[in-house]
């Protein structure tokens, strides 16, 4: 009989109080016993909706079976079949609007903690086996992969797994993109996301850094030694500013930079070289998830008091709930309606306070969200020694402006037939945010994974099979 309890099994965290001062993780996954409870409140439903809201395809009910009877292993096995990046989903992945919002026990009660089971799958399978995969039989076919990222990795892991030559090329010196550059080590650990590189490494695939696509090497260069098919999962790093007044200021930073230097970087040990400016009072500028991530480092960084500001009210915020329900919980204060409109510096070009305005809803936009409109007369100064700019990020055009036949929209990101995932030159396949803009990584990971099965069509067929 299944657990007719109404409710998740509750997820053990650490005391906010003790993490706001500290870069551990801050939700401590559940016990064997938290998880085998917690896979049996899934109905085993015949139809299987949980399934169809997962971009990669993870058979969920399989795999929640396999963990109730305790067979933790199995389980394992189950999700890595279709998904190679599980500590990493399991963690960061918005599962409340994708497979959890299908879950049939969410109708009268809470769904069933789908991505608390899966982290706890792939952790217990790291901390018991941690056997690396064994490398498939070569069909001598090379493939090159740019990018490092989630569409990156998971589109290079399906392709070893079919025996091709895979080659990433990323620009920076450590492997993972976003996972290692812009998601703090409090929610998702470096360690975790190595582990997840040298299980594709044990496949087979080969991992060239500091290797600047468009510049030290460019896609053209690829075919001509050889690569027979290139997937761009390149990101999108390009930083977004309001090109408001006093945005050249010391102490302003793009999100990009500001988590760049801490989480890659490391500017948060007491070794590193890394220079970041102590901040006593920050302004994050937006109301997204990299905005969270922010507002939450520059408190573990020492700043007394952190501001969320954002133009509309907190229903309209894209993060997600339990990001924005972490950084309240740590001390964050939020600014809702309300807009920056200049930024102010001192007599040696840093900043000293924001000026902003406050906001009230009008009709909808064209998101759907109701459109901030500005209340006069209402402009007041904020006392702020850091601004951080969290409004998104948009492709670096690097590379489309250095591969012919290379065609994007308005918005720089790369075009692509929707089915097949091939961009307007014959042989480049692309997925991610190169292709969406700034996405969530699980479908970034859906887009690596929809792009490796056709590029395998595309040189089956190529090759006459």
């Amino acid at each position: 009989m299944p657990n007719m309890r109404m409710t998740k099994v509750p997820m053990p965290e650490q005391d906010p109080n003790v993490r706001s001062h500290n870069f551990q993780e801050v939700a401590l996954g559940y016990t064997a016993e938290m998880a085998v409870e917690e896979a049996g409140r899934c109905l085993q439903c015949r139809n299987r909706p949980c399934v169809a809201g997962c971009p990669v395809n993870v058979r969920i009910p399989e795999f929640i079976a396999k963990v109730a009877e305790g067979d933790f292993l199995g389980a394992y096995e189950v999700i890595f079949d279709t998904n190679t990046l599980a500590s990493v989903s399991g963690r960061v992945c918005p599962q409340e609007s994708q497979c959890e919002a299908r879950c049939v026990r969410g109708i009268k009660g809470e769904p069933v903690a789908i991505g608390r089971l899966e982290r706890f799958v792939a952790d217990w399978y790291r901390e018991h086996v941690n056997a690396m995969p064994e490398r498939p039989a070569g069909n001598g076919i090379k493939v090159a992969v740019v990018g490092s990222g989630p569409a990156s990795l998971t589109c290079a892991g399906d392709l070893a797994k079919l025996g091709y030559q895979v080659t990433i090329f990323e620009a920076f010196h450590t492997a993972g993109g976003v996972l290692v550059y812009g998601i703090p080590e409090f929610r998702l650990p470096k360690a975790i996301v190595q582990g997840e590189v040298d299980k594709l490494a044990a496949l087979g695939v080969d991992l060239e850094t500091d290797m600047v696509i468009g510049k030290t090497y460019d896609i053209d260069e690829m075919f001509a030694d050889g690569y027979e098919a290139v997937f761009i999962g390149s990101g999108a790093g390009l930083p977004m500013f309001m090109g408001i007044e006093g945005e050249t200021l010391a102490g302003v930073y793009s999100a990009n930079e500001y988590l760049t230097r801490i989480n890659l970087m490391k500017a948060y040990l007491p070794d590193s070289d890394t220079p970041i400016k102590q901040i006593r009072r920050a302004a994050i500028v937006g109301g997204g998830n990299v905005a969270m991530d922010a507002a939450r480092c520059a408190k573990r960084m020492g700043a007394e008091h952190v501001y969320v500001v954002y133009r509309r009210s907190e229903a309209e915020m894209p993060a997600r709930r339990e990001e924005i329900h972490h950084a309240k919980e740590e001390g964050i204060e939020f600014l809702f309606l309300n807009n920056p409109t200049k930024i102010l510096g001192d007599d040696q070009g840093r900043v000293r306070a924001m000026e902003c305005v406050k906001m009230e809803l009008g009709e909808p936009d064209e998101s759907g969200r109701r459109r901030p409109v500005e209340v006069p007369g209402s402009a007041f100064e904020l006392e702020v020694d850091a601004v951080i700019m969290s409004l998104g990020t948009s492709p670096n055009p690097l590379i489309r402006s250095t591969t012919p036949g290379l065609e994007a929209n308005r918005k720089g990101c790369l075009q692509v037939d929707e089915d097949t995932m091939q961009t307007t030159r014959e042989g480049v396949f692309a997925g991610g945010d190169a292709v969406t803009g700034a996405a969530t990584v699980i479908l970034a990971m859906g887009a690596g994974k929809k792009a490796a099965a056709a590029m395998d069509q595309y040189l089956q067929s190529k090759h006459g099979k």
